[in-house]
């Protein structure tokens, strides 16, 4: 249903965000600070001891900073509840005492019809269920017998038989007084392309109910019993009620299972969840018919943040677990992840727990592996990698799919991880040549020259960067206007010790507050010496922008030079790391050359701050910038500038 204008905003006005998370968490009384609506708690999204997770009463904001989740009352109730946008909304309401409002005409009549729709389908399922106790249904009962079935478990699931007759269902429904176009417009019936009289959509099979998350029949799946049928399942066609690209079998139970502290399985199939399920795995899903699609994805995330994915261990689950990979990549987000338990070849979870029982299915889940080692898998297994052109391809084909993760720092752990299993086949390789050539002992470790360790390009200026980030700190202070501006560089930009930490969280969390004791706020956050040591810094002292604290062009410029320097130094720091990380292995005098070359390289480019004044300007803050960081600080500048666009055209 569609909201009126202002009654989002009325809900948020009327909500204490304090109130709808002190339900979840327990405040730290000592950071805390209730008369500013300033709270503190340890994060309820992730496991930690200290209170990171900071809520911000008056203007009604969550962060952590920890794993920086964020939001408003909205998001809060809708990560923590597992409900949808609109459950949050009627949560948030009934508290605050609002009333919902009345939805359109139109969403009306088309809420009217799915209720019907919904009406006419659980008709259906108890039709079924009766029919389940028929002679007709001899051979259905004996397959769910031998499955493990008992009568408790197939009332649990309301599992259901449709005898090979051409109008049961119809026949039953339209005898009830049912419209015979709502039969046909919720699935149960088909018309044929002659003209003729309606006919069942599910003839000789075990019927199973599929359920929206609020218990709803919407749809159905039917397994046939006749080898020869051309699909051995058959879900009900899309409808006003059913998606099922957007939906999950067992989606209601798994949800309430998952929020009692049961990790969330996604098996391939009914009979799967079930077992699983009757297990005692209550949080089980599946997709339906399909392979995994991007909003089933979201739906399985707003259960948990790391679903187990145990499809079937034969070619086909294998793909469709590689499938889901490229699907899930572009989607990551801090917390949210997929693992895999992959069941041994030719057998799936209600195989393993017929078989084995529930101690070896949970021995699987436990050693289900992170999606990176299957996208490893993926791109090594069964391949030889014997030559320099397919050690490229293998690089340019993870480089491509590590290059669809939208978060950087998630992908730049997905490139440290490939980075260290690439090492371990490849310096696996290089250790076997060298022993079967008997020569193992002869072999030298490679250990970086002295010159190469001790160039600027190896240190990183790892000096230099606490002054620039003191610079950066102290300007934002002075300057409190401009602190939005930087937000998103200030949050992830790393900083090298634990005062400048406490000093940029201070700053953050005071975004937006008026500038009267603006410095006494941060003081009391971080501490007033952290503030006393940034200012008395001879080189912050020196800095233009803390010598003419009105001039705010300036500080813009001085602090979007500075973030720019620092995120090419440290650009740099790290490609080092990388190459010195390459050494801890067998000697490879070309690698061990190239970082000379670079270091000579980083030494040159030093000279030339003071020898080649056409290639560098001067910065307002003294410091000379080269050609890749002037591109960094205006890029910063772009974005900048395109915010403010924004911000005037709203």
């Amino acid at each position: 249903m569609s909201l009126p204008p202002g009654f989002i905003d009325e809900l948020r006005t009327r909500t204490s965000l304090s109130q709808v998370v002190g339900r979840k968490v327990m405040w730290d009384a000592r950071k805390s600070n209730q008369g500013k609506g300033d709270m503190w708690a340890p994060c309820p999204f992730h496991q930690e001891k200290s209170a990171s997770f900071h809520v911000d009463d008056r203007k009604g904001f969550y962060y952590c900073f920890g794993c920086h989740a964020k939001g408003d009352a909205i998001s809060f109730v809708r990560e923590t509840e597992n409900v949808g946008f609109m459950e949050a909304i009627e949560i948030l309401a009934r508290e605050s005492g609002m009333q919902m409002p009345a939805p359109d005409p139109q969403a009306q009549q088309k809420a009217d019809k799915r209720s019907q729709l919904a009406e006419v389908m659980e008709q259906a399922v108890q039709y079924y269920r009766l029919q389940l106790k028929t002679s007709a249904a001899a051979d259905a009962r004996d397959y769910l017998d031998r499955r493990g079935l008992n009568e408790a478990a197939q009332a649990r699931y309301d599992i259901g038989f449709a005898a090979e007759i051409r109008q049961g269902v119809f026949q039953h429904l339209t005898g009830k007084g049912v419209d015979p176009e709502l039969i046909i417009d919720a699935g149960l019936a088909a018309k044929p392309d002659d003209g003729g009289a309606p006919y069942d959509r599910f003839r000789g099979r075990i019927i199973f109910p599929i359920r929206d998350a609020r218990g709803r029949a919407i749809a159905l799946g039917g397994r046939s019993l006749d080898p020869n049928a051309r699909a051995k399942y058959l879900n009900s066609p899309e409808t006003a009620l059913f998606d099922k690209g957007r939906s999950l079998y067992n989606h209601g139970p798994a949800r309430e299972a998952a929020g009692k502290g049961q990790p969330l399985i996604v098996a391939e199939g009914y009979m799967d969840v079930i077992a699983l399920s009757e297990a005692g795995f209550g949080a089980t899903v599946a997709p339906l018919g399909t392979a995994i699609t991007e909003d089933q994805l979201r739906l399985m995330w707003r259960i948990s943040p790391e679903p187990i994915i145990a499809l079937d261990g034969d070619n086909a689950g294998l793909r469709a677990a590689m499938r889901l990979i490229d699907i899930a990549l572009p989607m990551l987000e801090v917390g949210l992840s997929l693992r895999f338990a992959l069941m041994p070849e030719g057998q799936d979870p209600d195989d393993i727990l017929r078989a084995q029982g529930p101690g070896a299915m949970q021995k699987l889940l436990d050693q289900a592996q992170p999606m990176v080692q299957l996208l490893w898998q993926r791109e090594t297994e069964g391949k030889i990698f014997d030559s320099p052109e397919r050690k490229a391809a293998l690089d340019k084909s993870l480089r491509d799919a590590i290059r669809k993760i939208q978060d950087p720092s998630i992908r730049n752990h997905y490139g440290e991880a490939i980075k260290q299993m690439r090492w371990d086949l490849f310096g696996t390789q290089r250790r076997k040549t060298a022993f079967k050539k008997g020569d193992w002992n002869k072999r030298q470790i490679a250990t970086p020259s002295p010159s190469t360790k001790n160039s600027l390009l190896a240190a990183g200026n790892q000096v230099e960067e606490p002054l620039r980030e003191a610079v950066v700190l102290a300007t934002l202070l002075l300057h409190p206007s401009i602190i939005g501006q930087f937000e998103t560089a200030l949050e992830r930009l790393e900083l090298s010790n634990p005062d400048h930490n406490a000093l940029r969280n201070a700053l953050l969390i005071h975004l937006g507050a008026p500038a009267e004791n603006f410095r006494e706020n941060i003081a009391e956050d971080a501490g007033r010496e952290a503030l006393e040591n940034l200012f008395n810094a001879r080189h912050v002292k020196l800095a233009p922008t803390v010598r003419n604290p009105g001039d705010v062009e300036i500080a813009v410029h001085c602090i979007a030079e500075e973030l720019a320097k620092l995120d090419a130094q440290r650009g740099i720091r790290r490609e080092i790391s990388e190459a010195m990380q390459d050494l801890t292995g067998l000697a490879d005098e070309g690698l061990t050359w190239r970082i000379g070359q670079a270091a000579e390289a980083r030494n040159r480019a030093e000279r030339a701050e003071t020898e080649d004044k056409a290639e560098y300007e001067t910065a307002p803050n003294g410091l000379s910038m080269n050609k890749d960081e002037l591109k960094r600080r205006d890029d910063i500048f772009s974005t900048i500038t395109f915010s403010k666009k924004k911000d005037r055209q709203n």
